[in-house]
């Protein structure tokens, strides 16, 4: 039998007849391979995306703004969720707290609290002035071997005997700011203010109120036990940190909010002092080092 191609070599009808179906397959194909144009592209995806938004944008509501989605971020962020909850609830009060008389003295929710204990104590002087040299000592006096040192002592003790300054550093950054914020909005003393001779400053002449400076040296302090693993130190230096509040509210030595500042201030300011010793310390390469070994950095700069 001969093969396919010989009756078409031999009979020139039939040639054509295949050439035709031939040229008629490959035409059909390359229409199937043409892209699409242009217009006909950007339709196709306006198209999906109107499909899948709902919309002429494409723009979608993002997950987490569904019933699941906020479940999730309830269970997930439990703590931002409930400053989100505060920001709603405070502005609702703010706007609807009647305001203080410009005549009458500052309402301090503190002073309310401890008004048993401001009356305890204004009634027994002696009481007083126990509580504020148990309070001058807790601020400035030196413990050695387990207690190592309170405030001011601990911070003189890092820096001279441990050549640690990141501290006294921060210290130094705390009363600077404060010196500066209390001349700049001078509040008037409270006018049930217990003071003492044995109190700090002595005699209490005069003093800035806002903010407590007793506060921020202690949370310094603390700061830094806890950098160098005295966790038990630090712990009990907040315990009598706590009670130092109560008594500076309790005798009407600061407003809450001048307490409250405090902290801030304090672990503000030391968090300030470890980013300038991390900068100095090999630009930053030994940022964050456990020990502070910061002194290097008083001695090479």
């Amino acid at each position: 039998m001969p093969p396919p191609s010989l009756p078409a070599a031999r009979d020139p009808a039939a040639a054509t007849t295949t050439a035709r179906r031939r040229s008629s397959k490959e035409g059909g194909a390359a229409a199937a391979k043409v892209h699409p144009a242009p217009a006909e592209k950007e339709g196709k995806k306006m198209g999906a995306a109107t499909a899948a938004g709902g919309g002429e944008s494409g723009w979608r509501l993002p997950e987490w703004c569904s019933a699941a989605g906020v479940a999730g971020i309830l269970r997930r962020h439990p703590l931002p969720a409930l400053f989100a909850c505060g920001l709603l609830l405070f502005m609702a009060v703010e706007y609807t707290i009647p305001m203080v008389k410009p005549d009458a003295p500052p309402l301090d929710v503190g002073f309310v609290v401890t008004q048993g204990m401001h009356d305890a104590v204004a009634a027994r002087p002696w009481l007083n002035s126990l509580l504020a040299a148990l309070n001058t000592v807790f601020v400035q006096c030196v413990f050695v071997q387990v207690f190592v040192a309170m405030q001011a002592g601990y911070i003189l003790w890092a820096i001279l005997f441990e050549q640690r300054p990141r501290a006294a550093v921060a210290a130094l950054m705390m009363f600077t700011c404060r010196g500066m914020l209390g001349c700049a909005t001078q509040l008037p003393l409270p006018d049930e203010f217990l003071g003492s001779g044995m109190d700090f400053p002595v005699g209490n002449v005069s003093f800035f109120l806002f903010f407590s400076g007793h506060v921020a040296g202690a949370v310094i302090a603390a700061a830094d036990m806890r950098r160098e693993g005295r966790v038990a130190l630090a712990r009990l230096y907040d315990a009598l940190n706590l009670l130092q509040v109560v008594r500076l509210l309790a005798c009407r030595g600061h407003y809450t909010i001048d307490l409250a500042v405090g902290v801030g201030a304090g672990v503000l300011f030391d968090t300030i002092a470890g980013w300038y010793f991390d900068a100095k310390n090999a630009d930053g390469k030994n940022a964050h080092c456990r020990s502070c070994q910061c002194h290097k950095a008083l001695l090479s700069h």
